[in-house]
């Protein structure tokens, strides 16, 4: 049995991770940044669900129904960082640790992508460190449940 469950949620375009605009978010897939999270899951004992959608509904009923099955959330929501107050409200609502994960360096970049609803409720971000960015956050995670555990 695992220390902990993470669930890593990843929002649009994702899927095309490899393919799409590599210059910025370079050539791994999805598969490959699945592959690096189980790995770390495995090192640092934890249980890894990782999912991607395209759609903002889908993405709100994971963190529904992740409210009673895992100990956190990693999030990379893509596009929707920049305009979803709902996944801002349902990451709020489980009350759950949440670290949010970006590829690139989003303050490096054009200036709508500056402003995160998601920021606002994590309690880590991780942004500029590649695919390593999730592995990062799913240390960072160990380290949140096990000071929260402590107290």
């Amino acid at each position: 049995m695992s220390f902990a469950s993470v669930l890593v949620l990843n929002g649009p375009n994702l899927n095309l991770l490899g393919t799409r605009e590599p210059a910025i978010y370079g050539s791994e897939t999805l598969d490959d940044v699945a592959r690096l999270c189980r790995d770390a899951g495995e090192r640092l004992d934890l249980s890894i669900d990782f999912c991607q959608s395209n759609a903002e509904h889908q993405l709100i009923d994971w963190l529904h129904a992740a409210r009673t099955k895992v100990d956190g959330i990693v999030i990379n929501p893509a596009a929707y960082t920049h305009t979803s107050v709902a996944i801002a409200d349902a990451l709020t609502a489980i009350e759950k640790p949440v670290i949010e994960v970006h590829i690139s360096n989003v303050h490096r970049r054009e200036a709508f992508r500056h402003h995160s609803y998601v920021s606002a409720v994590a309690d880590a971000i991780i942004v500029g460190c590649g695919t390593q960015g999730y592995v990062l956050a799913l240390e960072r995670m160990v380290t949140i449940l096990k000071n929260r555990a402590a107290k």
